[in-house]
This record gives structure tokens, sequence and C-alpha cells, in this order.
């Protein structure tokens, strides 16, 4: 009987995500959460990975309000360093966030450093974000770039290799919008920060 009313509360509180976070722009979908939570690709991710993706080190990564690194396919996002990824930033398809490269005399060591992307960005297709690089509140980079310098300043398109800035952004058009119901990935406000507080190092 407890066990059954445990599996009915869990369901529930479930459905509850799916449904608030339906207008979302990386909403909680059952299949992707099935391939992760049940099947277990990603599962150490608080956030919903395709399975097609890959994310390491999520001790390190802090992903911010309707904010899913790895959500569209074939991704990498690598935590050996951190990785703060501000709210409401989109991450499209085969996007590598690299945080530490291999010792140039010694292949078996890492060299770790963190990556900082702001709020409201937009990560184009292929991209890849390399070590050390910060990047603003509405950074947008173009597809296939290669980013291998900071755009602290952000309100910029960027894009190449290696990327550079191609527009800026006027800031009074930029529109710092909320959802209705705001979620790290599968947690609410509670919920997250009492996950961070117990497993993240950022």
């Amino acid at each position: 009987m407890l066990k059954k009313l445990i599996k009915n509360l869990f369901f529930k509180d479930l459905y509850k995500k799916i449904i608030e976070t339906s207008k979302n722009q990386t909403p909680v979908k059952l299949k992707i959460w099935f391939f992760q939570k049940i099947i277990g690709f990603n599962k150490e991710a608080y956030w919903p990975v395709h399975f097609t993706s890959i994310v390491t080190g999520v001790e390190n990564i802090y992903a911010g309000i309707d904010t899913s690194p790895g959500y569209m396919p074939g991704c990498y996002i690598q935590g050996i360093g951190k990785i703060y990824i501000g709210d409401y930033t989109q991450i499209s398809a085969n996007v590598g966030i690299i945080t530490a490269n291999h010792d140039l005399y010694d292949s078996r060591k890492h060299m770790p450093n963190s990556v900082v992307i702001g709020k409201y960005s937009w990560i184009g297709m292929n991209a890849m974000i390399l070590p050390g690089v910060v990047l603003g509140d509405f950074t947008i980079v173009g597809a296939g770039s290669v980013v291998t310098k900071s755009f602290a300043d952000g309100y910029c398109v960027i894009g190449g290799n290696p990327a550079k800035v191609i527009k800026r952004l006027d800031k009074d058009r930029c529109i710092p919008f909320r959802n209705e119901y705001e979620y790290f990935g599968y947690l609410n406000h509670e919920e997250f920060s009492i996950y961070r507080s117990k497993y993240l190092n950022i």
C-alpha cells in the first residue's frame, strides 16, 4: 500500500512538472525523462538531457532557469572545470562546451578552466565554447562558431572561427522575459536550492 502511494505521488509530481513547463523553451517531456531517469542516459543531470548528448561533471555545472545544456541532440557538455549558464539561455544541437584541455606534455592530465554564459543567450548549432570563455547576457553565438575568447559585455552576435563580433545589439530592444513557472530543469526553486547546497560545487 505504501509503495503504491509513493508511486502515485511520484508520477503526480512528474505530471505536474510536465504540465507546468509545457510552454517553456526546454519543457520536461516524458520521453526525455524516461531515457534519462529510467534507462539511465545522463541520469545524474538535474535538467532534461537528450539521450544522444553527453554531460560530464554535473556537480560542476550550474544550469539556470529554463536552461538545459544537452537538451538538443548530439551535445557534449564537459564539466571538468566549472560551467555557469544563466537563466533562459538556449543551446542548440551538437554544441560543445569544453572546460579543460589536455596538458601539452602529458595527455593523461587535464588543465581545467571555467566557462560562463550569461542570461538570455543563444548558442547556435555546432558551436564550440572553449575553456576560460565568458559570454555576457544576450550573447548570440552563430552556428558552427568556435569561441576561443571572451565577450563579457554581451548584447552581441558573434560568429566564425575564431568567433568575432558580427553585430552589436540594442540593449533597449532586448526583452528579459520570465516564464509563469520557473524551473531549474526538473527542479522548482525550493528543490533546486536544496539540491545545489547538497550536490553542486558552483
